[in-house]
């Protein structure tokens, strides 16, 4: 039996019958759900503790990843701080920090973060954190604090909820570790900031709620970057992406 090609205009009828008009239908991509947790808009000083220690015991985490153009940086929360561990927890998987820049910057001092100057693009509540102050925590090369404003009219030392700072520091003698320090420090805080330095004029005055345990020389690049002698913003912004990796 010999078989015969199919005549043209049949072979376009089969063709065109297996056009477009067989593809699926293109669809939108659902919206990514909003991560569950308190509103952030209305959380308030009064209101915010409570609701940032329920969050913490619901999803909890311990360690966050900072992406930034000069290196990442790993680091981990302390469960003894709840209240600004969750809070970070929480602005971080919100990608509220994914707004902001290192908008102060010290050589030899510290590198601060979370301010944007272009604005956040969701609502935060003027809300500020309860001091978690813990002697065991002090002010080594890599802590990492909340900053606070406005002492005269803040007796209570609030916390920012965005504003936090990672140290840089020097290094200090036993006697000079003391005398800016203020008060006694065990061996193992004297030791730490003979070898690798630090603030200790900040001990006991500033909420200390982790420290880097990767990425150390990333901080060390950002205290470097130039910035404008007035406001000690960095002249080329050193944006972040804040991850929670566990």
């Amino acid at each position: 039996m010999t078989f015969r090609p199919l005549a043209p205009l049949l072979t376009l009828a089969l063709l065109a019958a297996c056009g477009p008009a067989d593809k699926p239908a293109a669809t939108t991509p659902p919206p990514k759900p909003k991560p569950p947790g308190p509103d952030i808009s209305a959380l308030t000083d009064s209101t915010a503790p409570a609701a940032l220690l329920a969050y913490g015991r619901q999803y909890p985490g311990s360690e966050v990843l900072f992406k930034t153009r000069l290196g990442t940086i790993r680091v981990k929360l302390y469960d003894d701080t709840p209240i600004h561990k969750a809070n970070f927890l929480l602005l971080a998987r919100r990608g509220v920090f994914d707004e902001t820049v290192f908008n102060r910057v010290v050589k030899g001092f510290a590198v601060q973060g979370g301010q944007t100057s272009t604005g956040h693009t969701m609502r935060l509540g003027r809300y500020r954190l309860p001091p978690e102050i813990r002697p065991v925590h002090f002010h080594v090369k890599g802590a990492l604090g909340m900053a606070r404003y406005d002492d005269e009219q803040n007796p209570q030392h609030l916390s920012s909820n965005t504003d936090f700072y990672f140290v840089v520091g020097q290094k200090y003698t036993a006697d000079q570790a003391r005398a800016a320090a203020g008060r006694s420090l065990t061996p193992a805080q004297l030791k730490a900031y003979a070898t690798k330095g630090g603030l200790p004029s900040l001990d006991g005055t500033y909420t200390v709620f982790g420290e880097v345990i990767e990425g150390l020389d990333v901080v060390e690049k950002i205290s470097n970057v130039p910035v404008n002698p007035q406001d000690k913003w960095p002249v080329d912004d050193v944006h972040m992406k804040v991850e929670v990796v566990k």
